[in-house]
């Protein structure tokens, strides 16, 4: 896409409609809307309008009610926490129904007119719902937790070092914070040094990306002595989408556990976890996915490294038949366990003998909170009115139109630049834009008095994240528009300066 003219033609030679519409016109961009096949997703959410954002109260109308067109904020920030499904309310009050009418009943009976399972098989619903987003069998998926709890029992699990042989544990040098907790954490807890056990990678360059050849090189530097490698799916910061499948056969004919943080991935660019042989990952579900702040997390664990298999010993006492005594024996890999993860069949015989669900659910540690899992159910629901297939085609079309109106403007006035890859299959929905210094301030003071979230961070990027399961092409129009605005005004030193440290913003994960 250009910022001339569109030149499209149907078939017969005819012109199209958006023939005669510049792509820098806002009637572009709501033809492009017109035109979504997707568009009807939209109303499954709530939409924050601009005097919500600016309330500092509740609100004591109804705010099931949408607002106006022209009052809705405009919100590129599913990155950081996606919106509220309306779902949401109506299967938590169905789950709050049944809680105080069946009390402890729920567990095990579900109500005819619900659609909510009873609790005990709750995070089964999940799982299955969950299995098509990543690409896997329902049995490799547990919903439980969050994503660095999920992380410490994958690694809790699986990286068993070796301080002769295999001990290192290979990690971005910029990754989240919180993964280079848990992975520093890991290597100390096993009485190791982070310093020769811990190898992260920098990028080549100042570009803060990091290519796949860089990757497998360090890999082949390392591959006698690691044990384990944890890399993102997308990195939070730049966008960067890493190439999954490639890197996880590469390290893992090096003899690699490949272990992926889905966070910035799952719910928004296509995954294949089992097809690609992807050892174990995690991932939170209050991004792309929806279900609300601090939610409760996803792990995967490939259908290969969580069999169970059982062995039965039949013990014949004195020759005698009926003084025959069988016992059975299960091997699996070790784990952190709990009494979740254990067979449903003999959870509450409360028994001492672990006998582990086959696949991601043996991991399970304790009872998942029923309000989350209904939360995660509901925005699943969702996307069961698409595909990540179309919602991918809709998020490319989104990402290719942000960056092309981007580029006109730093063409024509500069202030900033992209960090995330121009090439539209190393990039999920959001650009990063790395504005100049000093910029960031008063850019996101302007944003937000403009009616439009983003995402900020530090010191100088701002992330833009236009979701396709609710955003639009008028989204991306209003954003450069009140963009454009912020930076001429804060070039020319108008924005006014508020004295209470932060002005009034807040932080985003």
């Amino acid at each position: 896409m250009t910022e001339s003219t569109p030149t499209s033609t149907t078939t017969n030679g005819q012109a199209t409609a958006a023939d005669a519409l510049p792509h820098h016109s806002r009637e572009y961009a709501e033809y492009l809307t017109a035109q979504d096949p997707l568009k009807h997703l939209r109303a499954e959410f709530f939409i924050p309008s601009k005097a919500d954002l600016a309330r500092e109260t509740l609100p004591r109308n109804d705010h099931t009610i949408p607002p106006s067109s022209h009052d809705e904020s405009v919100y590129l920030c599913g990155n950081s926490l996606g919106l509220q499904p309306r779902r949401v309310s109506q299967r938590l009050q169905q789950y709050l129904s049944a809680w105080a009418t069946q009390g402890v009943q729920g567990h095990f009976k579900a109500l005819k007119d619900s659609p909510l399972p009873a609790w005990l098989y709750a995070d089964d619903a999940a799982a299955k719902a969950m299995a098509p987003i990543v690409g896997a069998a329902p049995a490799e998926i547990a919903v439980m937790e969050t994503l660095t709890a999920n992380l410490h029992f994958i690694l809790s699990a699986f990286y068993r070092p070796d301080v002769n042989g295999r001990h290192k544990i290979i990690i971005e040098s910029k990754a989240f914070p919180s993964d280079h907790f848990a992975v520093e954490s890991q290597v100390r807890h096993h009485n190791l040094p982070p310093s020769t056990s811990m190898i992260t990678i920098d990028p080549p360059t100042d570009t803060s990306l990091l290519p796949t050849s860089h990757i497998l090189a360090t890999i082949d530097a390392h591959a006698s002595t690691t044990a384990v490698l944890l890399l993102p799916g997308v990195q939070f910061y730049t966008g960067q989408l890493l190439d999954i499948k490639t890197i996880t056969a590469y390290a893992q004919a090096r003899g690699i556990f490949v272990v992926w943080d889905l966070a910035h991935a799952v719910g928004n660019v296509p995954l294949q976890l089992h097809d690609w042989n992807v050892d174990a990952a995690a991932w939170c579900t209050y991004k792309y996915l929806n279900s609300g702040p601090g939610a409760i997390g996803g792990m995967f664990v490939h259908e290969r490294n969580s069999r169970v298999t059982t062995t039965t010993t039949t013990t014949t006492s004195n020759g005698a038949t009926n003084g025959d005594k069988k016992s059975e024996d299960k091997e699996f890999h070790p784990r952190l366990a709990g009494w979740w993860g254990s067979d449903k069949k003999t959870r509450f015989a409360m028994s001492n003998d672990f006998s582990p669900i086959p696949g991601a659910g043996g991991f399970q540690v304790s009872n998942p909170s029923t309000n989350d899992l209904t939360t995660v159910c509901a925005s699943l629901e969702v996307f069961n009115l698409t595909t990540i297939a179309e919602l991918r085609e809709k998020s490319l079309g989104l990402t290719a139109y942000l960056e092309e109106r981007l580029l006109a403007l730093q063409k024509r006035s500069g202030g900033f630049k992209i960090i995330t890859p121009s090439s539209p299959e190393e990039r999920g929905a959001q650009l990063s834009v790395q504005l100049e210094e000093g910029f960031l301030e008063g850019v996101m003071e302007e944003l937000i008095k403009g009616g439009v979230i983003v995402d900020e961070r530090m010191p100088d990027v701002i992330r833009v994240a236009p979701a396709p399961i609710y955003n639009n092409a008028v989204d991306v129009w209003i954003f450069m528009d009140v963009f454009e605005k912020a930076l001429g005004t804060v070039r020319e030193g108008k924005t006014e300066r508020k004295g209470n440290g932060e002005g009034g913003r807040l932080r985003r994960l």
